[in-house]
């Protein structure tokens, strides 16, 4: 691997600046691959209720990793990588099934739901001849493991050793609010998938981005779901890397910067107070939780974000293709306490955020304008100083850049730039 400052020649600036090259060159991305996706993080896989049973099996993916998450006879959860030990081909082909084995079709190798390998096909040949030689050691020869943790409900997996424990990597406050949103019995309401055409680290940059939310998802704005002038702040964990972005609609403090910028008159098309929608209960809500946070966004690194808005609660989680291609799927989840009408509108909510509803649709368009505006940018940069040059929470105002500061100190640490 090339060395670091070979590739890229970061600005003196540090977490301001971010030199657009990182968007659309191969090495860059293939040096991510070893040293975030197969290094010393933890990553989302699935959630529990994929596996429910012995016998279930889902894949999944570590970068361009495939992964297989399987629930075994002593209804341990396991993971592995999706290679066979012989030749390298994917043993499990479908997204989600239910086996008592995992078996290659290449060779039919198989495989017990651990990953460690139970028979081959003609091992001792023949009719007496051919087969694996005498010394062949069954034991030997297994799926490569993946360590795996469950937190939650959520499976997270890593391919390193020196990854910390997941507690440790994620920080007390970011598991806090994880176990505020998802530490009740939760069940599946649907799952978008969606491709984008960027580079994965510009959707990673726009849900840690507040500045846009408010210019760009303009519905959240006019309709008061999400706005700058809401009580709400940022916080960012001690490595800077994961971030929780929040807001409170019942403390809305107009702003005139809503009523008289430029932006507004352009951009929203009508004054404040005069849209209305023809179907208001899409935006009915009831209080869910005590601290008044009514839309948050939380990342944890690299490629997996939880939304709660309104009261859609919704896992995201982006899985890079290539330099310019990313995919984006949504595992849309109520609780199983929920009523059928509760149920029912966290769908109807949830519709508006995903693949099918505006916001899905502005962040997917506006990162490939971004994809396609910076190839060939030369040594130009990204300037990154709204809130300040500094990475750094704060729960006063969420007018900043500092989580998207923050991704980038955490993601130039790990990968040595």
């Amino acid at each position: 691997m090339e060395a670091a400052e070979a590739l890229v020649d970061w600005p003196s600036e540090g977490i301001t600046r971010v030199p657009f090259q990182v968007f659309s060159d191969q090495e860059v991305y293939d040096r991510e691959q070893q040293r975030i996706f197969r290094g010393p993080v933890w990553q989302f896989l699935c959630i529990e209720q994929d596996i429910p049973e012995p016998g279930d099996v889902v894949t999944s993916w570590m970068g361009e990793t495939p992964v297989i998450v399987a629930r075994d006879h002593d209804g341990q959860v396991n993971a592995m990588v999706n290679r066979c030990a012989h030749k390298g081909a994917l043993v499990a082909l479908k997204s989600k099934d239910k086996v008592k084995n995992l078996t290659c079709v290449y060779h039919a190798w198989s495989y017990r739901l651990d990953g460690r390998l139970r028979s081959i096909a003609f091992q001792n040949g023949v009719n007496g001849k051919g087969g694996m030689p005498e010394d062949f050691d069954v034991e030997a020869h297994r799926l490569q493991p993946v360590r795996v943790q469950v937190f939650c409900g959520l499976v997270f997996g890593t391919l390193s050793d020196e990854t910390p424990p997941l507690d440790e990597f994620l920080g007390p406050r970011m598991g806090a609010f994880i176990q505020r949103n998802f530490g009740r019995p939760l069940k599946v309401l649907g799952r978008h998938s969606q491709i984008i055409h960027n580079n994965w680290k510009l959707y990673a940059e726009n849900v840690r981005d507040s500045y846009h939310a408010t210019l760009l998802h303009t519905f959240y704005t006019t309709f008061k779901v999400n706005r700058l002038d809401m009580d709400g702040g940022i916080i960012l964990s001690d490595r800077k890397w994961h971030h929780i972005s929040y807001s409170k609609r019942a403390t809305f403090n107009l702003d005139k910067e809503y009523l008289t910028a430029e932006v507004h008159s352009a951009k929203y098309g009508a004054k404040h107070g005069e849209s209305a929608l023809e179907g208001p209960e899409l935006l009915d809500a009831w209080e869910e939780f005590d601290d008044g946070i009514t839309h948050s966004i939380q990342t944890v690194f690299p490629n997996v974000v939880f939304q709660f808005t309104l009261n859609s609660l919704a896992i995201r989680f982006f899985v890079p293709q290539g330099v310019d291609k990313t995919e984006l799927k949504w595992i849309f989840l109520g609780y199983e306490r929920d009523t059928p009408e509760q149920s029912k509108m966290r769908i109807m909510q949830s519709n508006l955020t995903g693949a099918a509803g505006l916001v899905a649709l502005e962040d997917g368009c506006i990162n490939e304008f971004v994809q396609r505006g910076t190839v060939g940018s030369g040594r130009r940069a990204a300037f990154i100083e709204m809130g300040g040059r500094v990475a750094e929470s704060n729960e006063s105002s969420r007018a900043t850049e500092a989580s998207v500061r923050g991704f980038w100190h955490g993601y130039r640490d790990i990968m040595g730039f």
